[in-house]
């Protein structure tokens, strides 16, 4: 398993699973992997009784300071596996930052540092959150002041490193979240810059849900003989999600379709996506005129007001978000038992962060995309890469929920 990243290329994947990644021992339970016991406190105020499977396999390798590329489906785990091993790694008597968690979104950012307040809770973490689109001098006052981790998004950390706020010579480990997003054209550049500043025997642990063969290709160039915890593609589709579709022969017919929908939409609550942010303010402009209730956020919004969205979301005083992919990776809210595909997403690997959304661990939940008659290439498409069935809609989809 040596062998640098780069080498694995689309086949190899498939047989990679969690078994096969030699020498990794699986714990079940917290109490078997040393932690501290103020973290193993936290841990448990939290609500987390036993590791899932990807914390089971990847927890003691990243604690041992080894890197570490980590592949399990959405809903696993994955952000209380970063937030568990940043803290466990931290010197608390140091006011240094010794943790750089970086995210493509600022909701999964923000909701990074949340996690890692409450696990830190009893050991008395400090983290803050490093975003776009919000204060500069907040940042600074908070960098100042000294924290132990920082969970931000490339732009705004860069910022703060080249302004010397955000010191990095005590940073002893960099995760990249949602690694296949974060390496992708967008962020690719502002990563290397981070990378550049941090110390050279950085450990660099990248986690996320889809890893595309061209960035395990990347991660020769940041990371050292990465161990790999993947799993295998056919175990990608979610257990606990039924999908369905329904056919709409035209773009007009969803609407109604969705109206159809409106009172099995909120015996939970759903998300609705749409490709692209116009047809997210339409559809929620649409909805709004004939009586309906939503909300809606995409990404050219001002940060503030995603924030206030985010806020009635969680709390369940709104039950239906239309939004685009940005809320699609990581974010968890626990009602969230629907999702709709108003549009199909314009990428397999997308379609999964999207139903993920719902039956988050182990939950049951249900999928439901709209699909026209130019749409069904795709949606076969996706089912064969994910090895799963999409079924015809039922009429009784509200007793599945």
């Amino acid at each position: 398993m040596a062998e640098k990243a780069g080498q694995l290329v689309e086949g190899d994947a498939e047989e990679i699973s969690f078994e096969t990644s030699k020498g990794i021992k699986v714990l079940d339970s917290f109490d078997k992997m040393g932690l501290r016991e103020d973290l193993l406190r936290g841990l448990y105020a939290y609500g987390f009784e036993k590791p899932s499977a990807i914390q089971q396999r990847a927890i003691v390798p990243i604690l041992s300071k080894r890197d570490v590329i980590a592949q399990a489906q959405s809903g696993t785990g994955k952000t209380s596996l970063i937030a568990l091993t940043t803290c466990q790694m931290l010197d608390i008597q140091s006011r240094e930052v010794q943790a750089l968690v970086l995210s493509p979104t600022r909701e999964l950012a923000n909701q990074t540092e949340k996690v890692v307040l409450a696990v830190g809770d009893f050991m008395n973490v400090q983290a803050h959150a490093c975003i776009g689109g919000k204060s500069i001098g907040e940042d600074i006052r908070k960098l100042e002041y000294g924290v132990h981790i920082v969970s931000g998004t490339p732009g705004r950390v860069f910022d703060m490193i080249k302004r010397r706020t955000l010191r990095t010579r005590s940073i002893n480990v960099l995760v990249l979240d949602e690694a296949d997003e974060m390496l992708s054209k967008g962020f690719k550049e502002q990563i290397y810059d981070v990378y550049r500043y941090l110390p050279p025997e950085t450990q660099v642990v990248l986690v996320s849900a889809t890893l595309p063969t061209e960035v395990l290709e990347m991660t020769q160039k940041f990371m050292t003989e990465p161990l790999r915890v993947l799993v295998k593609r056919d175990e990608l589709t979610l257990e606990g999600i039924r999908q369905f579709f329904v056919a709409v022969e035209r773009e007009e017919w969803k609407f109604d379709t969705l109206c159809d929908l409106y009172d099995t939409l909120t015996i939970t609550q759903a998300v609705i996506f749409c490709n692209t942010k116009r047809k997210v303010d339409w559809l929620t402009e649409k909805m709004r005129q004939n009586n309906f209730t939503v909300s809606s956020m995409h990404g050219d919004m001002p940060q503030k007001e995603r924030e206030a969205i985010m806020a009635e979301f969680r709390s369940g005083t709104t039950r239906v978000l239309i939004t685009t992919d940005v809320w699609a990776r990581g974010l968890d809210v626990q009602q969230v038992s629907l999702v709709i595909n108003y549009d199909l997403p314009n990428s397999r690997e997308l379609y999964i962060h999207r139903i993920g959304r719902s039956g988050r661990y182990g939950r049951k939940g249900v999928a439901i995309n709209f699909v026209r008659n130019d749409d069904i290439r795709i949606l076969r498409d996706i089912e064969q890469y994910y090895s799963t069935q999409i079924d015809e809609m039922p009429m009784n989809v509200a007793d599945l929920i």
